[in-house]
Parts: structure tokens; C-alpha cells; sequence
């Protein structure tokens, strides 16, 4: 076997690729802070109602219910169907499963919690509806007098907002509670775990999802 060449190399060339790899390092941590967030993805706050499902390309939230959402994943067949509602999400799938009953009737591709901010393993109930939600923790920074955004993914528990402008927190529609501030709602799903503990999902599947559910309705979060 001819040996390593990263052993032949002159120091100088050894120091540059571990610069190179450093830099590398970095591009990636700060690209995943970027859309990482409970809906404080600057592209949801913005108004861009598309996402990457996993056919890896853009599509618009909505549609028809089968197999047309962008993300071959999604589908709703609930209308009309009778028996208790109740919710599961696999984590490990990021998928979130409606059934009626004993009846399968919605699955949602979702995005959940990050590393450092999983979303947590456990049984719960729907605790709260909110049609119109807006994170209290994240969101934007606006320029009270202009309207330009100045910080598009501000964190109010490290961040001040600056003289002159006032807090926007995250539209989180059709918003269910399960835990604390945790819940699910439609949001930006970039293919991975990457809020900040929350669930997101497409908009149609959070809308289904918000209609056939009552204060109560049991939701089991799984490995």
C-alpha cells in the first residue's frame, strides 16, 4: 500500500489542508444555525411557503393531499372517517402518524428538534389550538421606522432588540400544544431534525391536523 501522502507533505502544505478543513468546519456550523429554529427560519418568516422534502426539491406547501406535496410522504384520507382521533410521531422516521381509531387516515413528513433541542420522547395530550401562533422566543428584529428586517433569526432569551426597532416573533400556524413550548405546527422542513423542539410539518398536513384534533386528543412522541 503506497504510503499516506498526507505524511510526505511539507509542513506548510500539512498546515494549509488543516486550515482548509477549519474553515470547512465552520461554513457548516454556521450554515446549521441558520435554518436551525422552532419556525425561526428566515425563509418561513419571510413569506416562503416552500420546503425540501425528501425528494430533495422545493415545493409548495398544500396541494393535492397524495403523493403531490413535494415530499412523496404526505397525504391526508381522514375526511369522513369516524373514531377517536390520536397522533404519533417517530422521530427517527420524522414522520408524524394520524389515526382514527385504529385507522391510519395522515402521514406528515416533519421537521423536529436538533441536537441540543430534542424534541422529547414521551405521552401527552393536545393542550392548547391556536390557529394564528407566534413564537414569543423566536423570530425577527424590525426596523420600527423603515420596516427592513435587521436580525431575521433573533433569539429573545440571548438577544436584545436594538433602539428603533421592535421584536416579530415566528408565525407557528395552526399551532398544537403538547409540552411546555413545544408543539406541532406548519413550518420551513429541510429534510433533518432542525427546530428548536418543535414539530413541523407542511401546510396542508398541519391544517388537517389542527381540524380533526380536540384539547385532549392523546399524541405519543417516539424514538
Amino acid at each position: 500500500m503506497p504510503p499516506n501522502p498526507m505524511y510526505l507533505a511539507p509542513p506548510f502544505f500539512s498546515f494549509f489542508l488543516m486550515i482548509r478543513a477549519l474553515v470547512s468546519s465552520s461554513i457548516l456550523v454556521a450554515f446549521g444555525l441558520a435554518v436551525g429554529g422552532c419556525s425561526s427560519d428566515p425563509r418561513w418568516a419571510r413569506g416562503d411557503t416552500g420546503y425540501l422534502g425528501t425528494t430533495g426539491g422545493a415545493a409548495p406547501y398544500g396541494g393535492p393531499p397524495r403523493g403531490e406535496s413535494g415530499d412523496s410522504v404526505s397525504f391526508w384520507d381522514g375526511d369522513g372517517v369516524k373514531g377517536a382521533p390520536r397522533i404519533e410521531i417517530r422521530l427517527s422516521e420524522q414522520r408524524a402518524y394520524f389515526y382514527k381509531g385504529d385507522i391510519l387516515v395522515g402521514v406528515a413528513a416533519i421537521s423536529s428538534g436538533k441536537e441540543g433541542y430534542d424534541t422529547p420522547p414521551g405521552n401527552y395530550k393536545v393542550l392548547q389550538k391556536d390557529k394564528d401562533h407566534h413564537s414569543t422566543l423566536y423570530g425577527e428584529f424590525v426596523d420600527i421606522a423603515t420596516g427592513a428586517v435587521i436580525n431575521p433569526d433573533a433569539d429573545m432569551s440571548k438577544d436584545k432588540v436594538p433602539r428603533g426597532a421592535k421584536y416579530v416573533g415566528a408565525p407557528m400556524p395552526n399551532f398544537l400544544r403538547i409540552v411546555g413550548g413545544v408543539g406541532m405546527h406548519a413550518g420551513y422542513l429541510p429534510g433533518v431534525a432542525a427546530s428548536h423542539g418543535c414539530i413541523r410539518m407542511p401546510m396542508f398536513m398541519s391544517e388537517n391536523y389542527f381540524n380533526n384534533v380536540v384539547v385532549g386528543t392523546p399524541v405519543t412522541v417516539t424514538r
